[in-house]
Formats: structure tokens, sequence, C-alpha cells
């Protein structure tokens, strides 16, 4: 996978031409959706249709498979885990533990990632998040959570959002990434949106079309302005050793300069 991926490009299962055409929009990872994006009755296509691309190898490719309570979802990870152009697999409604352990017996360490869509989800996210060391990832699906919760306001998902990336830190995972924005043609709320997921601890986001990546990678890459900070920080570092204050009187110390660290390292895709 990219280093620090920041676009996750959603694409429905069943639809060929539309999936073709997102794995040349230049996304660090393609998600095939089997699940929301995909009515009853298209389920066995689609999941026929991704087998058959993914038969080959393919680059940063993951499958969103059915819930795993579904009717489709044993057949979902019966047909994909095998294939060459699986890169991971993402687990839609995930609730418990168990459940990712359960997965992770039959998928071979094929790398899963947790999606977090209820409270039950978000209120066990830790335990989540450490089940087996084939889950990679764990992030929040809000529109599921957010009628779970009730929640009209998007402020009211801010605990949630913050819970779900404090357990991926705590777990020793990357920041998680931040969940759609459903509006394709609204690009400056999504770089607004973008821009308050990074200031909570999200790292990149899900996309929907490809021409809300742009604004995704913009919002998540460091401006110039951090990474003249971040190169500073560093280079007096390296200097000399423990804490100080550089001139301009910024106190820096081993967890600044793991931050800045860090900075130069998005900055680089390393």
């Amino acid at each position: 996978m990219t280093p620090n991926p920041l676009t996750w490009l959603y694409v429905p299962g069943d639809r060929p031409p539309i999936v073709a055409k997102a794995l040349a929009a230049g996304a660090d990872v393609v998600v095939i959706d089997l699940e929301d994006a995909v009515a009853p009755d298209r389920k066995d296509y689609a999941r026929a249709a991704t087998a058959e691309l993914l038969a080959e190898p393919q680059l940063n490719v993951h499958v969103r498979v059915n819930a795993l309570d579904s009717p489709w979802a044993a057949d979902d990870l019966r047909a994909l885990t095998p294939l060459p152009g699986v890169s991971g697999l993402r687990l839609p409604k995930v609730t418990s533990a168990e459940e990712v352990v359960a997965v992770a017996d039959t998928t071979h360490e094929l790398p899963l990632y947790a999606l977090l869509e209820t409270a039950l989800g978000i209120e066990r996210a830790f335990s989540i998040a450490t089940a087996h060391p084939a889950l990679h990832g764990i992030a929040l699906g809000e529109a599921d959570l957010r009628a779970d919760l009730g929640v009209r306001d998007d402020a009211g998902l801010d605990w949630s959002r913050s819970r779900v990336i404090v357990a991926a830190r705590a777990a020793g995972m990357a920041p998680p990434p931040q969940s759609v924005h459903p509006d394709i043609r609204d690009l400056d709320g999504l770089a607004a949106s973008c821009a308050h997921g990074r200031a909570l601890g999200f790292l990149g986001r899900a996309a929907i079309h490809p021409r809300q990546l742009p604004v995704i990678e913009s919002a998540f890459l460091p401006t110039d302005h951090e990474l003249e900070q971040a190169e500073t920080i560093v280079k007096a570092a390296m200097r000399e050793e423990g804490a100080q204050a550089l001139p301009d009187g910024r106190f820096i110390d081993a967890a600044v300069v793991a931050a800045a660290q860090r900075t130069l390292a998005l900055a680089r895709r390393t």
C-alpha cells in the first residue's frame, strides 16, 4: 500500500466501467463496495464481477464486503480472500472483537480494516482495534452511526470521531481516515470538513467521486509553513539533544521533534 494513504475512493462493485475509471483516478486506495452501493438483487453479480477483476494482481485495491451477519458475507469472503488483486478487506458494521477474529481465522493474514458504524462498535473501539494482528486499521462509518445515534448536527459526532482516533493510536495503528463527505458537488464544504477532521486527528479521507480526491489530498498534506517549521525543529534537534528553546522562543522536546519528523515523512509519503 502507498505509505500514508490519504485518499480512499469507494466505487460500486456492480458497475465494472466505473470501477475501471476509479482505478485510473489516482486514489491511494480504491475500495470496491459490495455492501451499501449494491442493491440486494445485484449482490451476486457484483461479487462475480469483482472476483473477475481481482483474479489479476492490482495495486492497492480493497473490497468492502457485506455486513458479517448478512446472507452474502460468507460468499464474499470465500470468493475474494484467495485472489491476488485483493490488498485488503473492509468489514462493515463491526461490533465486537470476536467478529474480527472469526474473519481473520479464514482470510490467511489478508489485511483487514474494521468499520465502526454503531454505538456498540464505538463503545468497543479499542477492543476491536486490538482483536487480531491481521487488523490493520479501524475507521468510522458516519451515515449509519448518525442514524443509530439520532444525531442531526454534525458536531454531535465529534466525540465518536475522537474515540475512534484515540483507539486506533492506542492500538499502534495509523490515524484512521475520515468518513465520506456525501455531497460530491460541495467541494468548499468538503475542504472545511477535512480541516476539521485533520484538527481532530484523522489522516486522509474516504471519497465517493474522483473530483473529491485533490481536495482531500491538499487538506491533509502539510502546508509550506508546516514543512518549514518541521525542518527547523528537526535541524535544531540534530544539533543538540534534549529539550531546548528555538531562537524564536518556541520550546521543543522529544515529542515535538517526533511530530515534526512525522510531518516530513507525510510530505515525502514515506
